[in-house]
């Protein structure tokens, strides 16, 4: 596999990373773009806050020249209130849209919004239409679940189809229902179901680790691409490894402790600079968990980082950790 078109938009790998909230900020997508990912996605964004100008939501919006190609993902359920926000979005200069048809927060689907609207096929499409209509230039793409509640796979195939009558140029299949949420393994063959369907391209999404899940699912399902979720949370090279999989290349030099002590040292960097020291402080306290997780006396070093005053002394405390771990500077 070498390279992924979704419409206009050529990407030079079929590795691309999930957005998620309060996880894929600006700073996450820095550290993990120097690392290999080639094509991000911001976190997803309400539109009908976005159309409100809330501004929690437009700093999430926030991003980089370095920071590109980016995709932004939309959650909402009236269609011309994502039409309204689609417009805002390309306006802000992304270079993809993605709706949201997958989340499973009980918030969102009581809101009939996420993957609840799998069940309103109808809605789906008078919601495709809109945005597409709204769009001037940017392709458009959706992320669904395989079902809300059916287990069978056939209203992610029926939301497919729509997908690809209404112009959509591409699909990213988790394989799992909305009620199942993370309860039980992703099914490779739901993705599958979707492929068999249309004719664009179908990226495989769902309990990606490492390079040999992203194989398995390419050769369990035939997706064009695969999306990594939770597995790249302080795991920056996941994405270099997968691409170098699925191109029958040498696998990379696995992170050394050194490697991850950087990555987290710049994330931090990345924290202060974009976010300010305030929120850095809150956020470091769950991103110094991702990258030092399994590691001798973590839990440790969690504990400490919840207790520091500042983000110097945050720094100071991860230094003598990996110090501590390494043996030497």
């Amino acid at each position: 596999m070498r390279g992924l078109a979704l419409g206009s938009l050529k990407l030079p790998s079929n590795v691309l990373q999930s957005p998620m909230a309060d996880c894929t900020d600006l700073p996450f997508r820095l550290v993990a773009r120097q690392r290999g990912l080639a094509m991000a996605c911001a976190e997803m964004i309400s539109a009908n806050s976005l159309v409100r100008v809330s501004r929690k939501t437009l700093d999430m919006l926030k991003t980089s020249a370095e920071d590109r190609p980016l995709a932004a993902q939309l959650l909402g359920h009236d269609p011309a209130v994502m039409a309204r926000a689609a417009t805002i979005l390309e306006d802000q200069g992304f270079d993809l849209l993605d709706i949201n048809l997958g989340c499973s927060v009980p918030k969102v689907v009581k809101n009939c919004e996420g993957s609840a609207l799998l069940e309103e096929p109808l809605k789906v499409g008078r919601i495709f239409a809109a945005v597409k209509k709204a769009l001037r230039k940017i392709p458009l793409t959706a992320k669904l679940r395989k079902g809300f509640k059916d287990e069978s796979g056939d209203e992610a195939v029926a939301v497919a189809k729509l997908a690809q009558a209404e112009g959509l140029v591409g699909l990213v299949v988790h394989g799992r229902t909305g009620k199942q949420n993370y309860s039980v393994p992703a099914d490779h063959k739901a993705v599958a179901k979707v492929k068999e369907a249309v004719s664009i391209p179908v990226i495989g999404n769902g309990d990606i680790f490492t390079a040999e899940d992203a194989l398995r699912m390419v050769q369990e399902s035939s997706c064009d691409g695969v999306m990594v979720g939770r597995g790249g949370l302080g795991n920056p090279w996941l994405y270099k490894e997968i691409e170098a999989a699925l191109q029958g290349a040498q696998a990379p030099p696995p992170p050394s402790a050194r490697d991850k002590r950087d990555a987290l040292l710049q994330h931090l960097d990345y924290e202060v600079l974009h976010l300010g020291e305030r929120q850095a402080m809150l956020n470091m306290r769950r991103i110094g968990a991702w990258y030092t997780a399994g590691l001798t006396h973590a839990k440790q070093l969690r504990v400490e980082l919840c207790g520091a005053p500042d983000t110097a002394a945050m720094r100071e405390l991860i230094e003598a950790f990996f110090c501590r771990l390494c043996g030497h500077p």
